[in-house]
């Protein structure tokens, strides 16, 4: 029997100030532009997809680890500066885990890191993504396709090795969204480990600053790479199962709670943004499903939010950056979806349930967001913890603190993004023949 498994999580960490034109003109719309937006959002389209397709797939679970841990080398093939006639590859390693199966559904995180020297500026590189992994066994071996999404980094001095001429020393973009479209195969070597060789290619918007003199504003410079091919070789370890790791009990009723929530920004964060001048309230309905049965002590749901109603107030006239450049605030309302999440729910059954949630998004608005160069549309990370507190056999009050990002993901040279904290509270009604706690 074949067995498939799509994971989706995390990450749209989203990053700052990333552009892909020369020009410092960040709305104008030509067919260049165009045809980079079109991509971006087709590539996240394809994740939604691949999810929306594993949730409808019927076919029955066969025997499987519940988790599969992995590590080994691995090898990109171009410098992140590696234009014609000065490329070379670079070396690295890469971990990670993927968590336990339910209807074909794993969740997946990968991180990878890179080292080199290319054209005397050296290149220290990391990517922390997480997606889906289409899997299924032929005879002993496990094969399997993935599509990752996330955060990458890189060292401020990666494109020129002398940055004597520029703003804090960065002579090119330290952060960008990340994509990796691949995939491999597991050849068992004993029971509880496997080897894997994996490839396929990896997508990073990375681009050249200028010079302090002309403005230190992000440019493209043809010739640039920004697809790179990625070949891996490791160990995977395959724990038996009770590992930490437990299944859903079987023929119980599958919970489920519907939750109605208020948030509201009280503070900022400057991890991957601009200035955090920007605040926003919402309400919110969340959707969580138990789903992928135990993990870490908790139960592990899918989890997804909605929200109708955002308004966001931001200064009414800014630069570029998200500089401030007036005293006074614009309002204006928007929408929100996160379909991708994960939630942990602690305790379950009882009075005093913690939980922690994670979930991938856009936000979009009437006008533009965080600068009036940037865009109308913003790609969004919720990470949450609280509490939920018993009220009856079918309510809960639930309170807890929410990191929430915001940012177009270099769609446009003009990305300040919002890294913003957030208070969240609300009612949770359980579904079917849930109960809150006993």
């Amino acid at each position: 029997m074949l067995s498939v498994r799509v994971i989706i999580v995390i990450h749209l960490t989203m990053v700052p100030l990333l552009g892909k034109r020369k020009s410092t003109v960040p709305n104008d719309t030509t067919s260049s532009y165009l045809k980079s937006l079109i991509m971006l959002l087709a590539r996240n389209l394809l994740l939604i997809t691949l999810l929306c397709f594993a949730a409808a797939a019927a076919a029955e679970e066969e025997s499987s680890p519940p988790v599969q841990i992995y590590a080994g080398y691995s090898w990109l093939s171009n410098s992140f500066n590696g234009v014609p006639g000065a490329q070379k590859a670079l070396n690295g390693g890469n971990g990670g885990v993927v968590f336990q199966p339910w209807h074909h559904l794993r969740f997946k995180l990968d991180y990878s890191m890179f080292r080199g020297i290319n054209a005397g500026a050296p290149q220290h590189a990391f990517f922390v993504m997480g997606g889906g992994q289409y899997e299924t066994m032929i005879h002993r071996e496990r094969i399997f396709a993935e599509a990752l999404v996330g955060e990458s980094g890189l060292n401020g001095n990666w494109f020129d090795g002398n940055a004597s001429a520029y703003l804090h020393g960065n002579t090119g973009m330290t952060a960008s969204l990340a994509e990796f479209l691949g995939g491999g195969i597991d050849t068992p070597v004993s029971r509880h480990f496997a080897i894997r060789t994996e490839g396929g290619v990896q997508h990073s918007g990375f681009g050249p600053l200028q010079p302090a003199a002309e403005g230190s504003h992000p440019y493209h410079l043809d010739g640039l790479p920004n697809y790179f091919g990625r070949f891996s070789v490791g160990m995977v370890w395959l724990p038996r199962l009770g590992l930490g790791v437990r299944p859903a009990p079987e023929h119980t009723p599958v919970e489920s709670e519907v939750i109605f929530e208020g948030l509201r920004t009280f503070g900022h964060f400057k991890i991957f943004t601009g200035p955090g001048n920007s605040y926003f309230s919402a309400g919110a309905i969340e959707y969580d499903r138990h789903s992928w049965g135990r993990f870490l002590g908790a139960r592990l749901d899918y989890s997804a939010d909605f929200m109708p109603v955002i308004l966001l107030s931001q200064r009414s006239k800014t630069d570029v950056w998200g500089n401030p450049h007036s005293t006074t605030y614009e309002t204006f309302p928007g929408v929100g979806i996160a379909p991708i999440g994960m939630r942990l729910l602690w305790r379950d059954g009882k009075s005093f349930k913690p939980y922690f949630v994670v979930r991938d998004g856009m936000t979009g608005y009437t006008r533009k967001t965080f600068s009036q160069d940037a865009t109308y549309y913003n790609f969004s990370l919720q990470q949450a913890v609280g509490v939920q507190l018993k009220l009856d056999n079918r309510w809960d009050f639930r309170a807890g603190i929410e990191y929430f990002h915001q940012s177009n993901g270099f769609s446009v040279a003009s990305n300040p993004g919002l890294d913003a904290m957030n208070f969240r509270g609300g009612l949770s009604y359980h579904l079917g023949h849930a109960r809150a706690g006993n």
